[in-house]
């Protein structure tokens, strides 16, 4: 599939298919817990492809899974029936930690069945782009730090911090080429939330030219970076963020898409942002309902908008709630 034609496509004024990122939720139409789905590919890949036959998305994400790739450097990870993931403790804590980090082998840990869990699943979904789901460099190196050290290490050891960057990318090209290599998946979809946190100038120095290494070893016509961040400095960040140059980028409900709309340029594919958690999680049909003709309203103005989740879409969101999410996005387009 060429990519750059679909991003083209995305970019068209009128109606267009919406791209939540939607996977976990399979848990509920399988009969299985979040623990299950994460340690076996064909269950993985069935979820994906029985989400893919329900809702018209305008393509088929794989499970955000955040712990994959810091699990396969030794992070400790805590596992739950009902929720994603999540890693505990830290690698890293001074400069000789960090420079006796090993990069993991490919396939190492998880990762092996997450390879195998999306090469099954572009067999299975052969109508929409098949995407799989990475970390961002500095979000992977503040797994491997503990999120809140990371975030002072970068004032007071930036040296450290720039090592275990230095690591993390060469794990995630590693990571990325391997599902473009090996699998026919048609791109990925970062997640650099932690980035979101920074200040623009850290922003800049500690995320942008790792996201863009990172880019620019990986992405052509036939697969793509898409650049989700959902943290909420996004706004002030974004001259750093599109320099990364991903085909397309996803923003999250922590801002205002009607603004972020007005600061991306025209020719750039840009997607968010209905709240999981408030919304397809724990809200009603008619208040999803509500909130995205609220946002399709305010952006779709912009022919480079495309409605969507403001992150991923929590493991027990109710099934009647994303229904309302597509039919809202009919509902808008009918008009």
């Amino acid at each position: 599939m060429n990519m750059k034609q679909w991003v083209e496509q995305m970019k068209q004024p009128g109606p267009k298919k919406a791209m939540p990122v939607l996977s976990f939720p399979c848990i509920s139409l399988m009969g299985i817990t979040v623990k299950e789905l994460i340690a076996d590919s064909v269950l993985q890949a069935k979820g994906m492809k029985m989400v893919a036959d329900r809702v018209p998305s305008a393509a088929s994400v794989s499970m955000m899974d955040l712990s994959v790739e810091a699990e396969a450097f030794g992070a400790q990870v805590k596992f739950s029936d009902d929720e994603v993931p999540t890693v505990i403790g830290a690698l890293v804590t001074d400069e000789d930690e960090a420079d006796a980090l090993k990069v993991p082998a490919v396939g190492t840990g998880r990762t092996g069945k997450y390879i195998e869990a999306i090469g099954e699943a572009t067999k299975l979904i052969t109508d929409r782009p098949v995407f799989a789901g990475v970390i961002g460099p500095f979000s992977l190196a503040g797994r491997l730090m503990d999120v809140s050290e990371a975030m002072v290490n970068c004032i007071v050891e930036p040296d450290m911090v720039h090592t275990t960057l230095e690591k993390a990318t060469e794990f995630l090209i590693n990571y990325i080429k391997a599902y473009k290599e090996q699998t026919g998946a048609n791109g990925v979809v970062m997640a650099e939330p932690l980035a979101g946190m920074l200040s623009p100038a850290l922003a800049e120095e500690f995320s942008e030219p790792y996201v863009r290494k990172i880019v620019e070893a990986v992405q052509d016509d036939e697969f793509i970076v898409i650049y989700h961040n959902c943290g909420d400095n996004v706004l002030l960040m974004i001259d750093s963020i599109l320099r990364v140059g991903a085909a397309a980028y996803h923003f999250g409900n922590a801002i205002s898409m009607k603004e972020m709309m007005t600061k991306v340029p025209a020719d750039v594919l840009t997607m968010g942002n209905v709240d999981p958690s408030s919304q397809f999680c724990n809200g009603t049909p008619e208040s999803i309902r509500e909130e995205t003709l609220r946002i399709m309203g305010e952006c779709c103005d912009h022919a480079n908008f495309g409605i969507s989740s403001g992150c991923d879409i929590p493991p027990i969101s109710k099934w009647e709630n994303i229904d309302a999410f597509f039919a809202a996005v009919d509902e808008f387009y009918s008009k």
